[in-house]
């Protein structure tokens, strides 16, 4: 989590005003992080997200809730370093991307969705996060999909009450920006008002 931090720090810092950051799924942790270091981020959005708290990782926290079928759809491989070493990455067995990432979408888009996924670093889920996270300092939204079969929705829950801020609820599956778009948009634009 901690590069793709640094890499979102990078950007926003180049931005010339507020920002309101969103952050699906991992990318909640990722937010939380870059929010640490930046001036202009006003307010933290999580979509079916982490919003982990200082220690904890994103497998640390989904380990505390009931399991969802994403641990058993998991299919590591390795990936080389700068330093000539390899890490593994993960992404999500083809034929169980639409039960555990998109239940609510029609299958050919889940076929499309499951065929260009991009995989994500094993460090980036069982990193632990370090330092005060952002929603500690900074207002925050939550968007719970209540039908997410990746990040459990009591999981989302216990996250959203721990950060406060405002919380909904959407039935939806982990993909819920795609499938539930206007509900999505809808909350980002009240976090904007």
């Amino acid at each position: 989590m901690t590069p793709d931090a640094a890499y979102v720090a990078s950007a926003v810092r180049q931005i010339g005003g507020p920002v309101l950051l969103v952050g699906h799924s991992y990318g909640g942790a990722v937010i939380n992080k870059a929010a640490q270091e930046l001036e202009n981020v006003v307010g933290l959005v999580h979509v079916a997200a982490f919003v982990p708290d200082e220690g904890e990782s994103p497998a640390g926290i989904s380990g505390k809730f009931p399991e969802t079928p994403f641990g058993a759809a998991v299919r590591p491989a390795l990936f080389p370093q700068a330093d000539g070493t390899q890490a593994p990455e993960l992404r999500l067995d083809a034929a169980a991307y639409p039960e555990v990432f998109a239940a609510d979408l029609p299958i050919e888009v889940s076929r499309v969705l499951a065929a260009s996924q991009r995989p994500v670093a094993a460090q980036g889920l069982e990193e632990e996060f370090t330092g005060e996270p952002g929603w500690k300092k900074l207002p925050s939204w939550t968007l719970i999909s209540t039908q997410d079969q990746a990040i459990h929705p009591e999981a989302q829950r216990f996250m959203a009450e721990r950060a406060g801020g405002t919380t909904v609820e959407v039935e939806g599956s982990h993909s819920v920006a795609v499938s539930q778009p206007e509900a999505v948009a809808d909350f980002i634009l009240k976090a904007l008002s």
